[in-house]
């Protein structure tokens, strides 16, 4: 996949999808784009798996699937190789998004201009460190209890360092745990933290539970 170019990535929030091209593609830095295509996990997913994921994440038919759905009409040894590469891939990082692109162009819309614009002039706030445990008192949503996914079915406990904005909400995470990575963090949301009469962003260390598959 990438027809031999070097990665690419697309950045919402907290999740980066890193996006494969199955023709070359060049993308300029600094600049944004309008992307489609498929997201090789959630499709994976999808398709289900009748071992719940207990040998071994993903199975092969999915990911040959998932890059005819992406890319039809590929010739048989060409989808085979791309299915073999997105197995690799998905396999060694499961948490990180794949994209595999269809469309994809500059995006000329007014607001993103502006938004970049916003984005440069605000001021960061103080940051203060908070222990896990008296920040979870502060909590005021947030899946703490969830479901293993499949490419771990036997579950654990993550501790995951992120950084919460001014206003409650999860804006960096600091941790390379896969675990770390699936949490929907988007559905956090915090009391917000105030030092010398100001919002502070806040760094700290969240505890998630991932129950085991049955």
């Amino acid at each position: 996949m990438n027809a031999g170019g070097p990665s690419v990535y697309l950045v919402n929030g907290l999740t980066r999808y890193r996006l494969f091209f199955n023709k070359s593609f060049e993308v300029a830095p600094g600049k944004e784009y309008v992307v489609e295509g498929v997201h090789a996990q959630k499709a994976i997913d999808a398709m289900g798996d009748p071992d719940q994921g207990k040998h071994g994440y993903p199975l092969e038919s999915s990911c040959g699937n998932v890059v005819s759905m992406a890319w039809p009409g590929l010739s048989l040894d060409l989808a085979d190789s791309y299915a073999k590469s997105l197995r690799d891939k998905v396999k060694r990082y499961p948490a990180r998004s794949v994209f595999l692109v269809t469309r994809i162009e500059p995006d000329t819309s007014p607001d993103s201009a502006k938004d970049n614009k916003e984005a440069k002039t605000e001021k960061e706030a103080p940051e203060v460190s908070v222990p896990a445990d008296k920040e979870r008192a502060l909590l005021v949503e947030g899946p703490t209890v969830l479901p293993a996914p499949l490419w771990e079915p036997s579950g654990g406990t993550a501790r995951c360092k992120v950084v919460i904005d001014e206003e409650g909400k999860i804006a960096e995470l600091n941790s390379g745990a896969q675990l770390c990575e699936t949490v929907p963090w988007s559905q956090f949301r915090y009391k917000p933290t105030r030092k010398g009469g100001h919002p502070a962003r806040v760094n700290t260390e969240v505890e998630v539970r991932f129950e085991a598959r049955k």
